[in-house]
């Protein structure tokens, strides 16, 4: 059979709209394709919660594509070795609590996992803004990367969601956005984003943790996120941290729903 050009473009032009109409109503909205982000949705789907992931680049996986400085192997600890499992990634024990893992391998099983559980992933999408009632945030504003790249007036589309998660890292583009524009203070020490702090991998990792909860009604911060809004340090190449703060705010989530 000779293959048709117009049947190829029609069956990506239809599936992909397909699978939009079937993300505007959401249990949870995510931003941001990295780690925390990715390991959250495969929490959220595997728990049958109707789960949506939006990544401004190309590809998925954050920072953890590149290791450290291009070296492309990451660091976990203990605590983090059943996720690592959970999401059939090899990992190799260099010293006592300090465990390795292919970078490349380890953003492979995160995003084929979390897709295969039900996650749906849309990239080249940027969230510009959210949606407000008047006493939550209940969605978010999108559009295509390429057009806040290119300076572009070009109106933008909504997506509907219970709930939010902030995973875009230190940059804690959602977080800003509510800060700037909505009604009510953020619930940290200040009301304020309190800011990334220098590296500091242990207390980083403690505070990852800790931080990881909901800022604003409607609104969670996890990952890099969760630091860099409650102001506490980066951690560097070691992203055992990052893979508990997605499981944990999933948990929460899913408690809550």
């Amino acid at each position: 059979m000779e293959l048709n050009e117009v049947t190829i473009t029609k069956a990506i032009i239809e599936r992909y709209y397909a699978k939009v109409l079937d993300s505007l109503e959401n249990d949870v909205a995510i931003v941001g394709g990295g780690p925390s982000g990715l390991v959250a949705g495969y929490y959220l789907a595997k728990a049958g919660k109707r789960a949506v992931l939006f990544e401004r680049k190309l590809s998925i996986g954050g920072g953890m594509w590149g290791g450290g400085m291009m070296f492309n192997e990451i660091v976990v600890q203990n605590a983090a070795l059943p996720i690592l499992e959970e999401f059939g990634i090899h990992w190799h024990e260099y010293a006592e609590d300090y465990y390795t893992s292919d970078a490349i391998e380890a953003v492979a099983c995160l995003i084929s996992k979390a897709v295969q559980a039900g996650l749906k992933i849309f990239n080249c999408i940027t969230v510009e803004d959210i949606m407000m009632r008047a006493d939550e945030i209940v969605g978010l504003v999108i559009n295509w990367s390429p057009v806040e790249m290119a300076g572009l007036h070009v109106d933008p589309l909504t997506v509907r969601s219970s709930f939010i998660i902030d995973a875009t890292g230190h940059a804690t583009e959602v977080v800003k956005v509510v800060h700037k524009k909505v009604p009510g203070e953020l619930r940290t020490p200040r009301g304020d984003i309190e800011g990334e702090k220098s590296m500091w991998a242990d207390k980083a990792e403690t505070l990852t943790l800790d931080n990881t909860r909901e800022v604003f009604p409607g609104l969670y911060v996890a990952g890099m996120a969760a630091n860099a809004t409650f102001g506490g340090p980066r951690m560097g190449p070691i992203f055992g941290g990052m893979l508990l703060s997605g499981q944990k705010v999933a948990n929460e989530i899913i408690e809550r729903l």
